[in-house]
């Protein structure tokens, strides 16, 4: 039986801004249908707690998991280090190391984003970022097959401490609420008909497309440079009315 009750969470309340762009506004009829299923591990298991396991740093960890996916994917595998992800909770969550009691409080997915997009991470950039419907598996499947993956929140349930395959818990009572345990920021790097896998503490993990449904409630589609330089633009998807759409709201 999987124990994940001591890790950290970290995912804080969501915050929405009416010019986030929609996935599925650049979608084009000519897009063909995802493949039925998707997996970028390339065969890793061990992917770097990312200190999750001691700071709230979750929301930190998944962009730091999705740049080590995008570069195994399409060169040379980079692993940010544990002092790099500290440095960028620091900067976009507000930790301060002196006073961890005050300070590590999680973050904000659509903050940190955003200061991705403006100040890079680590030498990465992060071109974009468009928010595919939560509730439709179509749109999170492309997100998924074309882009290397999608950033999302969950609001977990106390089960999932427990669970070596996230799924429902029926008659689970108040323990298999949404939110009992508190918010988690993960990136999916993979889908089925079953479900979908993320990184998360280090390592993957699975979830039935019942626990998508019941727990997941923020998803974001992340563009980043060394993917789309490595990887053709995909044919049905308008990147370039995306790209343009970006820099009027800049």
């Amino acid at each position: 039986m999987a124990d994940h009750s001591q890790m950290k969470l970290g995912r804080r309340a969501i915050r929405r801004d009416g010019r986030t762009l929609r996935l599925g506004a650049y979608l084009r009829p000519q897009l063909p249908a995802p493949p039925p299923r998707v997996d970028w591990t390339r065969g890793l298991a061990q992917w770097g707690m990312m200190l999750n396991d001691q700071l709230g740093d979750c929301t930190i960890a998944g962009c730091a998991h999705a740049v080590q996916l995008w570069s195994a994917n399409t060169g040379a595998e980079v692993t940010l280090t544990d002092a790099t992800v500290e440095q960028y909770y620091e900067r976009w969550d507000g930790y301060n190391p002196a006073d961890p009691e005050h300070t590590d409080n999680g973050g904000i997915e659509l903050d940190v984003l955003k200061r991705w997009r403006k100040e890079g991470l680590a030498g990465h950039a992060l071109l974009a970022f468009v928010d595919p419907r939560v509730s439709s598996l179509v749109e999170i499947r492309q997100s998924i097959a074309l882009f290397g993956g999608v950033y999302i929140g969950l609001d977990l349930p106390l089960t999932a401490r427990t669970q070596e395959v996230w799924e429902v818990v029926a008659e689970g009572g108040a323990e298999a609420e949404k939110g009992s345990w508190g918010g988690h920021c993960v990136f999916v790097v993979g889908y089925d008909e079953k479900g979908f896998t993320c990184i998360t503490w280090g390592a993957l993990k699975t979830m039935t497309v019942a626990f998508w449904r019941a727990y997941c409630d923020e998803a974001h589609t992340l563009l980043g440079a060394d993917w789309i330089a490595a990887k053709a633009a995909p044919s049905g998807f308008d990147q370039q009315q995306l790209l343009a759409d970006l820099r009027a709201i800049a």
